[in-house]
């Protein structure tokens, strides 16, 4: 066997192809225009402001798509409890490489209890995918039009969430993660869920209509993700409208695994994080995988922390300090 036979190959990430999309369409949006300024001083003036904005800007977005099938068994590896969807997302991106459509996924909802990850994996999939990343937490709302946007005829009035990251935003298909669904609270006069009845279907979120701006918008493309605790709150329509998937905790190998990954995530994304090496200590391992996905990344950025304190460039065990941790070590889990 030669010498160049024996090296092996190395998979290189699929890099990601920028089309581009209309997400509106600026004549509308300047027929808007020219019939409030008819209105003169009784014009809503942060309506005007919102149209001119759009007129500037131009109604073209990024639209993303992969050039080659990601890799998600490295994802799979990082965050081995969310395999059943990331399979599912494998099957449909391979669709996706036949023609010339952007990327097309189904609305998925995961299901499991709070802290196991959810809202780190629709972050981790949006950066896989190459594309935007938008957060809208349900629990905190004080409107019910959060998603939808309410008429500028009420006062302090402004666009939805939907409208926000596809007319401000970069991407005609982002992912716009809606958090703890099953959770909404608010203003109940105006049903908080009552536009994704049409935003999850295709065909009808071509032709959104945020109740603000009043003219239609494109949101076909989005790359729907919701999470939720309980889905008995979650109205049967919705549900119908999404790929459902039961999320169980990590077992003691897969928090190991992600704690691992939090830990590179975190080093990564620093410039300090040169200093340190690139695997984290065994022992500080052991401890930060007994904390839930979610408490993981804090009590990871402190340890980094009490290791520079104590004078050192890598974390040990010691540094890995959380009451959560003492608290299962002193009950015998």
């Amino acid at each position: 066997m030669s010498a160049s036979a024996m090296v092996p190959v190395v998979a290189k990430p699929a890099l990601s192809i920028a089309g581009f999309k209309d997400v509106y369409r600026v004549p509308e949006v300047e027929e808007a225009l020219a019939e409030l300024q008819e209105l003169g001083s009784s014009g809503n003036e942060a309506l005007k402001a919102t149209y001119l904005k759009m007129i500037r800007t131009g109604g073209q977005r990024f639209t993303i798509k992969p050039s080659a099938l990601p890799d998600i068994d490295a994802l799979i590896n990082d965050l081995p409890n969310f395999a059943e969807p990331l399979e599912d997302i494998r099957r449909q991106l391979v669709l996706s490489l036949c023609g010339d459509d952007s990327i097309d996924l189904e609305p998925m909802l995961l299901l499991g209890d709070p802290g196991i990850g959810k809202t780190h994996f629709a972050r981790r999939l949006s950066s896989l995918l190459g594309t935007g990343y938008n957060f809208i937490g349900m629990s905190s709302l004080t409107a019910g039009w959060i998603l939808s946007g309410a008429s500028a005829q009420w006062k302090n009035a402004k666009p939805g969430k939907v409208f926000d990251a596809l007319v401000n935003g970069d991407y005609a298909n982002p992912v716009i993660v809606v958090d703890e669904i099953d959770k909404v609270g608010g203003d109940h006069q105006y049903d908080p869920l009552g536009s994704l009845y049409t935003l999850l279907e295709r065909d009808t979120a071509s032709e959104f209509i945020d109740e603000f701006a009043e003219v239609a918008i494109d949101a076909s493309d989005v790359v729907w993700i919701a999470t939720a605790n309980d889905a008995r709150a979650i109205p049967e329509p919705i549900l119908n409208r999404m790929n459902v998937y039961s999320i169980d905790a990590p077992d003691a190998d897969g928090s190991r695994r992600i704690a691992a990954c939090i830990y590179r995530e975190l080093r990564d994304e620093h410039s300090w994080g040169r200093l340190f090496p690139a695997q984290l200590d065994a022992d500080a391992l052991e401890r930060l995988a007994k904390l839930k996905p979610r408490e993981m990344r804090r009590v990871m950025l402190a340890g980094f922390g009490n290791a520079k304190l104590a004078g050192r460039h890598e974390v040990l065990a010691d540094d890995v300090t959380d009451e959560r941790i003492a608290r299962k070590a002193r009950i015998g889990f």
